[in-house]
């Protein structure tokens, strides 16, 4: 199952150091390009993934929308955690290869 992979992945780069997370940290690591992809939990609100979205598009970051709330939380070691900047460009671009079924990402 891609998920855990996935979930495995976000768990490495968070002992690594290499993430951000919660809202306001990720979108100020963004606009600090630190930021190579963020990936949004399946239950966030609405007004979140539009937000990030808009900002993924603004600055050319990829977005993904995997899990929920309690299992990214759960991966990164902290609670009600629904968005997570990963900060480290190789784990971003195997993050995303997994997601989109294996196919390298340019």
């Amino acid at each position: 199952m891609n998920n855990k992979k996935i979930l495995g992945l976000i768990g490495f780069a968070a002992r690594a150091r290499k993430i951000c997370f919660g809202a306001d940290s990720v979108e100020l690591e963004i606009k600090k390009k630190k930021v190579y992809l963020v990936v949004i939990a399946e239950d966030a609100s609405d007004r979140t993934k539009e937000k990030f979205t808009k900002l993924g598009k603004e600055y050319k970051i990829p977005i993904i929308i995997e899990g929920e709330i309690e299992i990214l939380s759960q991966a990164i070691g902290k609670s009600n955690k629904a968005i997570i900047g990963i900060e480290e460009k190789n784990l971003a671009k195997e993050i995303q290869k997994i997601k989109n079924g294996g196919e390298d990402i340019g």
